[in-house]
């Protein structure tokens, strides 16, 4: 099986991936995969999870997918059992399922005179549920995988959850005001979860990906005829490195690092960016 750059071996290992039918997080199952662990791949769309499980295995790895709704309590736990009974005990849980919702965004970056009355979705016409469904998704949707899996760590040194958070949690980016506020969450309970393991044998990180050009997010940053759009153009402006990150490649770094209990072993409730010097540019 192909290897990864990042020499963490994590044979024997099990790591569950929440959110494991998207791009990012269905990388990363493939890199843990890579490393050797036996990889749990979860997602509400069990179709694409599968598709990405049968990938791994074809590559030599060991991986199976589940059905998982993460804001459901007891299905969380009822999958967490399915883990245990067919890969044993969790051992790494990185929760990646997560989102926005467009009832949750702004079509403008600044309000203007007339915008209430205007065929606009301006700040006051932030939808209520589709505000709670983003905080949801994102903040309970890491919080019950969580508590279902580390019930199956506590005591037992060398284990690991890491969260996804965002370049929101360190400046909200407009338009988003939720997703903001929810991946701001995300970085706080992760500080929260790493003191309250801390004695347990658990170590709690989060990875703080930038701005990564992947399939589901196309649309945004590009034009049909593929050239960028004007938020690219601010995106790369204010990115140092003038460029997107690779998705394929430049997070396994990060996430192999805070993985590694020999590597990392001092290091716990820490959100580390991936973002090309994004979250260090002041603009000027």
């Amino acid at each position: 099986m192909q290897k990864n750059v990042i020499d963490t071996d994590l044979t024997g290992k099990v790591a569950v991936v929440t959110g494991a039918g998207g791009v990012l997080c269905s990388n990363f199952a493939r890199i843990l995969a890579r490393a050797g662990a036996k990889v749990a791949l979860l997602d509400l769309n069990v179709d694409n999870a599968t598709k990405f499980a049968e990938e791994i295995k074809s590559e030599g790895g060991v991986a199976k997918a589940y059905y998982c709704d993460v804001l459901d309590k007891e299905k969380c736990y009822l999958v967490a059992d399915q883990v245990m009974a067919d890969l044993g005990p969790c051992d790494i849980l990185v929760n990646g399922a997560g989102g926005n919702n467009p009832r949750a965004t702004t079509d403008k970056e600044y309000y203007e005179e007339g915008d209430i009355e205007a065929d606009t979705r301006s700040f006051f016409d932030l939808d209520k549920s589709g505000v709670e469904f983003v905080f949801m998704l994102n903040y309970i949707g890491t919080l019950l995988p969580t508590q279902a899996f580390a019930r199956q760590m506590v005591g037992r040194e060398g284990c690991n959850i890491l969260n996804i958070s965002s370049m929101n949690a360190y400046r909200p980016l407009t338009k988003i005001p939720a997703y903001s506020g929810a991946k701001a969450a995300i970085s706080n309970f992760t500080q929260w979860l790493a003191v309250h393991f801390s004695k347990s044998g658990i170590r709690v990180n989060a990875i703080a990906p930038g701005f990564f050009a992947t399939a589901q997010n196309a649309a945004l940053l590009f034009n049909p005829d593929g050239t960028p759009t004007a938020r690219t153009g601010k995106i790369l402006a204010a990115t140092p490195m003038g460029r997107f990150g690779d998705s394929e490649k430049e997070l396994a770094g990060a996430l192999l690092f805070l993985l590694n209990n020999d590597a990392a072993s001092f290091i716990t409730g820490v959100t580390l960016p991936v973002d090309g010097g994004f979250s260090a540019y002041s603009g000027v």
